[in-house]
């Protein structure tokens, strides 16, 4: 397998289809800015996050301690990537128009529920 560098995890584009089907760009989430920097240092942050990747630079020790949640976002990519994992971390909403609690059919005793319907002719 080939060793993983910087420069090409750099030259690589970052892509989350999962999250953002259609790209960082296209999303409405994201500035132009944001999204070329999550484009262009995406695969760079995740690879060492996995531990795939050592940093090297002090920008990458920056990088993956924001990333880890351990320092303040302060240059563009890191503001970025922390609005990056806002995002996709956020809790899901349920639904607009249902119960916000599910409701269990086992706690329903049938003997005592007068809901039967009768219909006199």
């Amino acid at each position: 397998m080939a060793t993983v560098t910087r420069d090409t995890l750099l030259r690589k584009p970052y892509n989350d289809f999962r999250n953002y089907p259609y790209g960082f760009a296209r999303s409405g989430d994201f500035s132009i800015r944001e999204s070329d920097a999550l484009l262009h240092y995406g695969c760079l942050i995740t690879a060492m996050l996995n531990g795939e990747f050592a940093p090297e630079t002090a920008e990458d020790k920056a990088l993956l301690a924001v990333a880890k949640g351990e320092k303040a976002a302060e240059t563009a990519v890191e503001k970025a990537w922390v609005k990056y994992q806002a995002r996709i971390n956020r809790p899901k909403v349920g639904s607009m128009y249902g119960r916000s609690k599910v409701v269990d059919d086992s706690d329903f005793d049938s003997t005592t529920a007068d809901d039967d319907l009768v219909v006199e002719d």
